[in-house]
């Protein structure tokens, strides 16, 4: 990944600094200039370095969030390079001390999914969407998040504790995965709505014909889990946000639709390190590779609704949940929506229930889909299903 590539850069706590090179994919002490420098108190560098970082201290952009961490200098070079300031990082972590987790997850058995396509129309168009499906009972609709597809789900729909209670239906919103792309996001226009979110996920479900389905989102889905609780209270037995809030501001970024920014390089860097360390590494990596492949500025339209258009601080108290109940759940690790954020949030909805995930981040049904199945196992027994 650094054989293209030509930068120095720094980093800094005010009274120290390091500065490296890259030169033909050969990272180098010193050079002068660095193009841009990381700049934190020593105290969290200390705490980023550790060999087992706390929340937010498992990635720069976590520490640059919820601390007093900047980049000085020409942030575009630092957008552009920020893949290999990522693994210089991590490198220098594992130097002191650090350990991967087991390196590969138990592989999904996706013999039993099957799969295809419906039609639903969105704003008066036709748009084929791709599903999948694993298990009998109880309708289970599971929601990918921002830029992502269904298979983030694979894990659960090859689990055989879900799949014998459960008829679990997984789809790639419009221009995600295997699903047909809508003009907007054609011609780069794409900017995810929260009426266009909810009808899509309502379109979908009535053209399965699912039968009073529990909704379980993350992230973005977490929070239409929680709209449509507020919209269609009757046509669930529940939803499980995760990862939601009523608003989650700060995670809309120039750069994942900069045409100087390699978008495939950039939004899975924006997104890595959300995941918990403690997740398996392969596990993690398939995030990013997944995060890798989305078609121009479709995570940079989702996150316009993630940390944009929605905002239910007016609504969340007319939730019933007494028709809809409500969970959510957040993992430790998650900086762009805290455990923190999520609990006030629950408390605004009258009934409904609220527990965090230690051990997990923004991603739990990709980045650890064994530990998440019990906190979902959890959320539907409280649901009642």
């Amino acid at each position: 990944m650094a054989a293209p590539a030509e930068v120095c850069f720094a980093l800094s706590d005010d009274e120290h600094s390091v500065t490296v090179t890259v030169h033909d994919g050969v990272f180098t002490p010193g050079g002068d200039a660095p193009a841009f420098v990381l700049r934190a108190r020593p105290q969290d560098w200390r705490a980023f370095f550790s060999p087992h970082p706390e929340p937010p201290y498992q990635s720069w952009f976590g520490m640059r969030m919820r601390r007093d961490a900047r980049v000085q200098g020409d942030e575009l070079v630092f957008a552009q390079h920020v893949h290999l300031v990522r693994r210089f990082l991590d490198h220098g972590r594992h130097l002191l001390g650090a350990t991967e987790p087991e390196t590969r997850a138990a592989q999904p058995d996706r013999g039993g999914i099957r799969g295809g396509y419906v039609r639903i129309t969105v704003d008066d168009l036709d748009c084929d969407i791709h599903y999948e499906q694993a298990g009998s009972g109880t309708d289970l609709l599971c929601l990918h998040t921002a830029g992502a597809d269904g298979r983030q789900y694979h894990g659960l729909l090859g689990d055989p504790d879900f799949t014998a209670r459960y008829r679990m239906t997984v789809f790639d919103l419009p221009g995600h995965g295997r699903s047909d792309p809508l003009p907007a996001q054609l011609d780069g226009r794409y900017s995810l709505t929260t009426d266009c979110y909810a009808s899509v996920v309502l379109a979908v479900a009535e053209a399965l014909a699912l039968d009073q389905p529990v909704v379980c989102g993350c992230s973005m889905a977490g929070e239409i889990c929680l709209e449509l609780a507020w919209r269609e209270p009757g046509r669930f037995s529940g939803v499980i946000a995760c990862e939601a809030a009523e608003h989650v501001p700060g995670r809309r970024v120039s750069w994942a639709r900069h045409p100087l920014v390699n978008q495939a390089l950039f939004v899975p860097e924006w997104i890595y390190g959300l995941s918990s360390p403690t997740s398996p590494r392969h596990a993690r990596d398939l995030i990013w590779w997944q995060y890798s492949q989305g078609g121009y500025a479709t995570f940079a339209g989702d996150i316009d609704f993630y940390s944009g258009d929605w905002d239910a601080r007016d609504r969340l108290g007319e939730i019933d949940t007494g028709r809809c109940p409500v969970v959510l759940m957040t993992g430790e690790y998650d900086y762009s929506c805290t455990p923190e954020m999520s609990r006030r949030t629950a408390e605004r909805i009258p009934g409904a229930a609220f527990w965090p995930m230690p051990g997990l981040g923004h991603f739990p049904m990709a980045e650890n889909p064994a530990l998440f199945a019990t906190y979902l196992s959890r959320a539907l027994d409280h649901i009642g299903v």
